[in-house]
This record gives structure tokens, sequence and C-alpha cells, in this order.
């Protein structure tokens, strides 16, 4: 059986759950507790180098990074897929899902916060406008592609990739405070998703090892 290293809250974890869900795959999930730095320890950081969350363990092989998770598995499970399949509209979504995964959310991931709280001095409130200020940069583009694109679903009438991506990166903007109210197109399709079983799922508060009371922050 498949083997994701996860934790709860990870987003980039969240969108592997997803498409795993869609795919309709089963697999174990070994939770790394990234609040106390577990994703460290060296018997996990022997599994993937790079010590982060996620990487799938498909049976005596290890595949890191989100993206590449999720190309592969949609290369070894094409039905159904998650990418349409005109050239053009696969590099359309493949791009919505790039403008997250490489412009919204590593500004706001655990890291660089710390980082920002450690080494800059930045208190609570100035990394929650660093925050919610690429995340808005980055939602009001995608507002305007899901625009373009969107019949229910960002890209379409399916789940694909762009949806994999952009569900976790609300979880995490609401975290933050951050106002669906400028976004309808957003808010539409995460709704959606709300709905879908793959995505239920998937959701951090659902996790086993979610916590308790903070499972819907």
């Amino acid at each position: 059986m498949l083997k994701l290293h996860d934790y709860w809250r990870s987003s980039a974890a969240y969108r592997v759950r997803i498409a795993l869900n869609l795919k309709g795959l089963s697999y174990e999930s070994h939770s790394h507790d990234l609040r106390s730095n577990a994703h460290h320890d060296p018997a996990y950081k022997a599994l993937n180098p790079q010590g982060l969350v996620p990487a799938l363990d498909i049976g005596g092989h290890v595949l890191t990074q989100s993206s590449a998770i999720m190309e592969w598995l949609e290369e070894t499970c094409p039905e159904p897929s998650l990418l349409p399949p005109a050239a053009a509209d696969r590099a359309a979504v493949r791009a919505m899902a790039a403008l997250i995964a490489c412009d919204i959310h590593p500004l706001n991931n655990l890291r660089v916060l710390r980082e920002l709280k450690n080494d800059w001095q930045a208190d609570e409130t100035q990394t929650k406008m660093w925050a919610k200020g690429w995340i808005a940069e980055g939602f009001t583009a995608l507002e305007t592609l899901i625009g373009q694109h969107g019949k229910g679903y960002s890209f379409g009438s399916e789940p694909t990739l762009a949806d994999c991506y952009l569900v976790p990166q609300v979880f995490s903007a609401q975290r933050f405070g951050v106002s669906l109210d400028p976004y309808p197109n957003i808010r539409a399709v995460n709704e959606r998703c709300d709905d879908h079983p793959a995505f239920v799922r998937a959701h951090p508060r659902h996790q086993p090892d979610a916590d308790t009371v903070d499972s819907n922050r």
C-alpha cells in the first residue's frame, strides 16, 4: 500500500491527499508534526533529504515534492484524469497550480513565518500582514483565471490539479483571516469542492493527527 508522509495542516500534503482521493487510491498516513520539528528526525531525512512533507513511499521508492508526486499519480493512474485533454488546456491548469505552489504558498508556510519572527523580529501582526499580502496578490490573478476557464471548478466542469492546489490554499488563507469576498469565483469553487467526497476526506479536520481544538483554524 502507498504510504504518505503527512501532516494534517500542511498545504502541500493536503493537495496530495486530494489527488489520491480523486484517483480512488488507498494509502497509509504517517504523520510528522512540523511544529515540533519531527520532520527533521534523521530517520525521516534518510527518506527525504529535504525533511519536508509530503513524501510518498510507493514500495521501496520514495517520491518527494507534491507537484512531482501528483504528476506521478497522473502518469501511473490516468483515470480519472486531473488534466484536460488539450495540450494548451493542460498548460493552463499547470500554470494555475504553479501560481499557488510557487508564488503564494512558499511565502506563507511555517518555516518562512518562523524566519520572519526569529531572524527579523516580526511580530504576529506583521507576519499575518506579510502572508495576507502575498495571498491577495495571487488570489487576484487566480480570480481572473477561474473567470476565464472555470465551469464549476477552477478549470472546466471537473476537478483538476488546479483545484487540488486551490482548496488547501484557501484553507490556509482563512487561517490568516483573508476574506474571500473580493474573490467570488474562488469562493464558488471552494464551496463546490466542499461538497465533493474526495476533498472532504482530505480536509485537515478529518486527518488522524488533527488537533481537536485547532482543526478548523
